[in-house]
């Protein structure tokens, strides 16, 4: 009996690998060979994970390899062969994949290295070993007695209908807090050179009757969200629009995420997506920039036009959380071209907007010609630009910073208004979060970490700072973000709230029954209900016309903030119904 230990590194505890699991549900199998799934962390201690899988003592370790892991993973094969000398350690993933080779030298402790994808591959390779023979003409697989011959080319799956569904019914319960990972496609139709789909060609697909059956066990099972890595889950209609009509009329809570280019669309998709459920799905689309140049050299092919009608038609639905995605670094983007692609995406408003930074990665072809654009970058994993030919070391330090304060004021989505104004008030979009930078970099904010109630606070020192005569309107604004999100539990004490002002206004309001009137399913029985369900509040300025897009104005606004839902509702009052025919006070 060979035992077998497949196991990484995830980037965080609730992720999960997807790639172990296809190992262990194509081996099962095999005859006399047990496999079993480690998992850890980045964030473990080396001699822990070390002490865990020595115990286990197995005679093949299998490690999935990462730019987030890989210098970590071969440091934990390094002091496991002191430990276990015979084990036989092999490497697989997409960081081993495309400089075997070097690997091989640089850890002179791994036995194997699976090229591309596996799953045929380590069958074989535990198969040999089972039986005590040798491993030869075997495509995406490399051992060190091999490793100076011809290049050895990367395993391919060429039916996905081959592969069993890489979840088992008896590990569920222990992926239950954990983002689940599938694919319904393998491959790319684009050849985006900073991107390792550039290294392989064409595009796979699983039977759409095997991925309803497959989703079908995730929503049996309650998981909480199903992260698509299909690397264009849209790249066919006769594909993705039938497992988005299966997705809509499923009763389930489960979130599915997918990544997909939004020039696929069709307007009818588009239409079809108006009535999917509230939360059910969530896009992640890849702009990364809206400069011409930039997308000829890069090969990818963006219809900005196009773009913009159909992510703003999205999200009027109100219905799908919307990522977008830019990337800083790529070749003819300057940091002022940048800032026109950051303005751009940015006046789309959705509801996340990352800002990433081009990587090197092994295979990409914007590696192979780095030397054109005068690349300068980390030699260790991420491998992040640190510099090209239009853009210097010192910007890309600053556009880190910025990225940093966007992710915590944009990104988290809690000063909606608050930054609509601080926009308008600034040249555009980017010169705000840039000068916002400079004061956060001044006062040293980037070297501590920030609660919710500091970020108001120094909102509140930046306005002081630089638009004195808006404090008030500030305040108001500041006042609405903290109410409507987090479910009005953040109240930071320095703004301008009402306090006890309108007591008389707010009991006669709810014993006359009026707020029975302004919110469905209600009847007053007890005040401690009220306080902990609702809230009012008077505001100087007409608020909720200010984050409908109709202008700021000065205009007395009392409203009722409804927490008894997932989402805050937000329910004004009228002027006659507060204050009772005296006037507003």
């Amino acid at each position: 009996m060979i035992k077998v230990t497949l196991t990484t590194l995830n980037a965080k505890y609730i992720h999960s690998c997807l790639a172990v699991r296809y190992l262990k549900v194509a081996c099962r199998d095999l005859r006399d060979v047990a496999v079993e799934i480690k998992e850890y962390t980045i964030n473990h201690l080396l001699l822990d994970i070390v002490s865990d899988l020595y115990v286990e003592k197995p005679d093949v370790i299998g490690f999935a390899c990462y730019i987030w892991n890989i210098e970590m993973t071969l440091k934990v094969v390094s002091l496991l062969k002191k430990v276990l000398p015979n084990v036989v350690i092999v490497l697989g993933g997409p960081e081993v994949s495309y400089d075997a080779a070097a690997i091989f030298k640089e850890c002179p402790c791994c036995n194997y290295i699976v090229l591309g994808e596996g799953e045929q591959v380590f069958c074989e390779l535990l198969d040999a070993l089972r039986q005590g023979s040798a491993v030869s003409n075997c495509v995406g697989l490399m051992g060190r007695e091999n490793v100076l011959e011809k290049a050895v080319p990367c395993a391919v799956v060429p039916d996905l209908n081959l592969l069993a569904l890489p979840y088992e019914e008896e590990e569920m319960d222990e992926l239950a807090d954990k983002i689940i990972y599938y694919e319904s496609s393998r491959g790319c139709p684009f050849s985006c050179q900073y991107c390792l789909s550039s290294a392989t060609q064409g595009v796979r697909y699983r039977d759409t009757q095997q991925v309803f059956q497959d989703l079908e066990f995730f929503v049996k099972h309650e998981v909480k969200q199903v992260k698509f890595v299909d690397r264009t889950f849209n790249a066919n209609k006769k594909h993705y629009f039938p497992i988005l009509k299966y997705i809509q009329q499923l009763h389930t809570k489960t979130n599915f995420h997918f990544e997909i280019a939004i020039e696929l669309l069709d307007d009818d998709v588009i239409d079809f997506l108006a009535d999917m459920p509230k939360g059910r799905i969530q896009f992640e689309i890849g702009v990364q920039s809206t400069h011409e140049p930039t997308l000829a050299v890069i090969e990818r092919h963006n219809c900005w036009e196009d773009i913009v009608r159909k992510v703003t038609k999205l999200k009027s639905y109100n219905n799908i959380h919307l990522h977008l995605d830019l990337i800083v670094g790529l070749p003819l983007e300057s940091r002022k071209i940048f800032s026109q692609s950051f303005n751009d995406v940015y006046h789309l408003q959705p509801h996340m907007l990352q800002i990433g930074f081009l990587k090197m990665l092994k295979g990409s072809g914007i590696r192979e010609s780095a030397a054109q654009h005068d690349y300068v970058w980390m030699d260790q994993p991420p491998y992040e630009v640190l510099q090209n030919g239009l853009l210097p070391y010192s910007d890309v330090r600053e556009l880190k910073l910025i990225e940093d304060v966007f992710e915590q004021l944009y990104n988290k989505g809690r000063f909606c208004a608050t930054l609509r104004r601080l926009v308008e008030l600034s040249t555009d979009a980017f010169a705000f979060y840039e000068q916002f930078t400079l004061f956060w970099e001044k006062r040293l904010l980037h070297k501590v970490a920030h609660s919710t109630k500091a970020l108001y606070q120094e909102l509140t020192h930046y306005v002081d700072c630089y638009y004195p005569h808006e404090r008030n309107v500030m305040g108001q604004l500041m006042k609405y973000d903290a109410l409507i999100h987090d479910s009005g539990k953040i109240r930071p004490d320095f703004l301008p709230w009402n306090g006890k002002r309108y007591d008389k206004e707010i009991s006669a309001f709810w014993h006359d029954h009026k707020g029975e009137k302004a919110v469905k399913d209600f009847s007053f029985r007890t005040w401690r209900e009220i306080q902990k369900k609702f809230h009012i509040e008077v505001f100087d300025i007409a608020v909720t016309d200010y984050v409908r897009g109709q202008g700021l104005k000065q205009d007395k606004t009392v409203l009722l903030f409804d927490y008894r839902g997932a989402e805050t509702r937000c329910v004004p009052i009228a002027i006659y119904d507060f204050w009772q025919g005296e006037g507003k006070k």
